[in-house]
């Protein structure tokens, strides 16, 4: 089986992040995976804003899931942990939010990226090499 990149950071859930019932709200679960996707990207070398600049390759997120298990609470310490599943045709990373010192899963999620050459909006059916590389693919 390949070595996937993957990479875990630490969250600790603010007061602002809680709905009326005191638990995180379903949206700030995006926020939570959108820390862990740029941690791991910086960690493989990857500024997608610079790489545009250059490029004119922009990745945006064309599918996400996710799949709440057990609620977040205000100030519960969290680890979120990104792994790159596929890096070929697009960018697929899947998502897990644990409690720190908690072995359960507390969260999952997946996105999906393309990449799309600005400003015709042309979708590529591929990740570019130097991408595609960085990840692991």
């Amino acid at each position: 089986m390949e070595n996937r990149k993957s990479c875990e950071v630490g969250i600790t859930v603010p007061f602002h992040d809680l709905d009326p019932m005191n638990i995180v709200w379903h949206g700030n679960l995006m926020k939570y995976f959108d820390v862990a996707r740029f941690a791991l990207l910086d960690q493989c070398g990857i500024d997608l804003q610079g790489y545009f600049e250059k490029t004119n390759y922009l990745f945006p997120i064309i599918k996400t899931s996710t799949k709440h298990i057990i609620a977040l609470r205000n100030r519960d310490e969290l680890l979120c942990r990104v792994t790159v599943r596929e890096a070929r045709i697009k960018i697929v990373m899947d998502f897990e939010i644990k409690r720190k010192g908690h072995p359960q899963i507390f969260a999952r999620g997946r996105s999906e990226q393309v990449a799309v050459v600005y400003p015709q909006m042309e979708m590529m059916f591929e990740i570019p090499d130097d991408i595609r590389k960085s990840l692991g693919f």
